[in-house]
């Protein structure tokens, strides 16, 4: 039997793919789903789409569009989630430090060079005007990594999704000193081009069930709840994330949100060159508005 590996971060945007992993709907086809859980992030996905580890994954937007143009061959098939991604500022329990507006520079822990971690570091320096020439990093791996590192290295920040990290930030593991908006919609569904080849139907198939899967959730009034206990976080943290996200509904994407997007990078001197928006699509399946 064929299998259809599809990767993510183990984390509550990606529910919908669990479940629909779970209900396994092509196995009369052939195909089994497979779902693997990335505690590294966008920048391990990126490598596992390179080296064709995974067939198909889940990747901040920033982070693919510049890989891809540094050669990354995958292509995406669709967006995710629409609406920003709220990066949490980081710091260490133990620091004085309690609001972005008191530091005049930045150090980072970061997942790995090139994942979201990363990027927006630069996107956080350039807002609070620091130099971006003296950002340094310490690469930690996943966000256990970085409980780790925040416990010695208590002059450095780190960036990760807010609500994923609320649950350590009420433990008092971290101190939230701030939070940064992706200028972007954040998750965007990737493919590598060789199961792209073999099995386009079946893919664009499994998109439409994942959508139709992330509506019908927003319609059960147990949906919060069930996000909560699985994910261990509070149902009033959940109730105000399910607030502000929105999940995609079909396979359109932006050209302006590309385009956008590929400027800012390149003004933060993330990318050394735009590409065509249509470049970054596989157009049997995206289709740019």
């Amino acid at each position: 039997m064929k299998k259809i590996t599809v990767t993510g971060v183990p984390e509550h945007f990606n529910f919908p793919w669990l479940q629909v992993v779970e209900k396994q709907p092509f196995l009369d086809e052939g195909i089994q789903l497979v779902w693997k859980n990335e505690p590294k992030g966008s920048g391990a996905m990126n490598k596992s789409l390179r080296d064709g580890e995974t067939d198909i994954a889940i990747v901040l937007t920033e982070s693919f569009i510049k890989d891809k143009i540094e050669g990354n061959p995958a292509l995406m098939i669709g967006f995710h989630i629409e609406s920003p991604l709220i990066w949490g500022i980081h710091g260490s329990a133990r620091s004085e430090i309690d609001d972005i507006s008191q530091l005049g520079h930045g150090d980072f822990v970061i997942s790995r060079y090139g994942s979201g971690s990363h990027l927006m570091a630069f996107l956080l320096a350039k807002r609070e005007g620091w130099n971006l020439d003296k950002i340094d990093f310490e690469v930690v791996g996943d966000l256990e990594g970085a409980q780790e590192a925040l416990q010695d290295e208590i002059h450095k920040l780190f960036l990760w999704e807010k609500y994923t990290t609320k649950p350590l930030v009420d433990r008092g593991i971290f101190k939230r000193i701030g939070e940064i908006p992706t200028p972007w919609p954040c998750f965007v569904i990737v493919a590598n081009p060789t199961v792209l080849k073999q099995h386009a139907a079946i893919i664009g198939k499994l998109l439409d069930l994942v959508y139709l899967q992330s509506i019908e959730n927003l319609q059960k009034t147990e949906f919060p709840l069930l996000i909560s206990e699985k994910y261990k976080i509070k149902l009033e943290d959940i109730k105000a994330w399910l607030q502000q996200t929105s999940w995609a509904k079909d396979e359109r994407i932006s050209k302006k949100v590309l385009e956008e997007s590929m400027e800012i990078l390149k003004d933060l001197g993330l990318i050394q060159k735009k590409i065509k928006a249509e470049d970054l699509i596989f157009k049997s399946l995206a289709v740019l508005y």
